[in-house]
């Protein structure tokens, strides 16, 4: 698993719940270090591992955990890098959908050596959609129901979504888009003046 992945777990725990429980987690997964580093490569079971300690420390389904680690690399103050990149897919939510196929080509021009998985969405007329996550990070679609959660309020949209569980190898999610100007969405400025 590319450390980028683990590290931006170890972020979401220090910043939401703190050093201690990070280094709880770090104990608990038999791990003799207490940091990732984000440009390295680490066993998959690494990740496994931490992410079921995870689970027991906070007493919550790794599936909660992962969408709101979604949730967090699109809303977190210290991750708008991030945020405006994925929302260079398009000046609109359903723009930034379709845009989802090409997001891990868009990934690799960001961190050439970053694996994500194969997304496919599926529009199906009315505002209703599916994705199909294939590849080999386990649990990517709670983490796809996170970030589409937090960007539809940042582009403004009232979008319902729902992990519909893995079929053969891919993990599905359900996307209702309910109203596309819901509320106004976050500023987003495509210039570096908006920095």
């Amino acid at each position: 698993m590319h450390g980028l992945m683990n590290r931006s777990i170890e972020r979401f725990v220090r910043d939401t719940y703190g050093r201690d429980v990070w280094g709880a987690v770090m104990r608990r997964a038999g791990l003799d270090y207490v940091e990732f580093e984000a440009m390295l490569t680490y066993d998959d079971h690494v990740t496994r591992d931490v992410l079921h300690a995870l689970g027991a420390v906070l007493a919550r389904t790794e599936q909660d955990i992962l969408e709101d680690i979604g949730t967090f690399l699109v809303s977190h103050p210290n991750l708008e890098a991030l945020r405006r990149l994925l929302r260079f897919g398009g000046p609109t939510f359903t723009e930034f959908l379709h845009s989802l196929d090409d997001l891990p080509a868009r990934a690799r021009l960001a961190v050439s050596d970053l694996i994500l998985p194969e997304i496919e969405l599926r529009d199906h007329g009315g505002g209703r959609f599916c994705v199909w996550c294939r590849g080999p990070v386990a649990g990517f679609g709670h983490v796809l129901v996170g970030l589409l959660r937090a960007l539809a309020d940042d582009y403004g949209a009232l979008a319902w979504l729902e992990h519909k569980g893995r079929q053969n190898d891919s993990e599905i999610v359900e996307i209702q888009l309910l109203t596309v100007e819901h509320a106004s969405g976050r500023r987003f400025d495509l210039g570096l003046g908006a920095l």
